[in-house]
């Protein structure tokens, strides 16, 4: 999660910023921390509405399936669901 936050806080003009916003929403529902996830799905959602990125975390905070991207985001097909 520091990683992808270092990301977000410090390099805010590469293009890397929307993949780690998505990532922390994976990180933050892996916690359980459902409030952070939403908050940065809808930082990813003002500032990178069109992206894949922002659809797959709207997927994962909703519950809603996006054709074509799993229900369940990276931790929760490989470490296990925390649902």
């Amino acid at each position: 999660m520091n990683r992808f936050k270092r990301v977000v806080d410090n390099y805010q003009t590469t293009t890397h910023v929307p993949e780690a916003l998505e990532r922390l929403v994976e990180c933050d529902l892996a916690l359980g921390l459902y409030d952070e996830a939403k908050a940065n799905a809808a930082v990813l959602g003002h500032n990178y509405p069109g992206s894949e990125w922002y659809q797959d975390s709207y997927a994962l905070v909703t519950g809603t399936s996006n054709p074509g991207v799993p229900k369940d985001g990276w931790f929760a097909r490989n470490l296990g669901s925390p649902f």
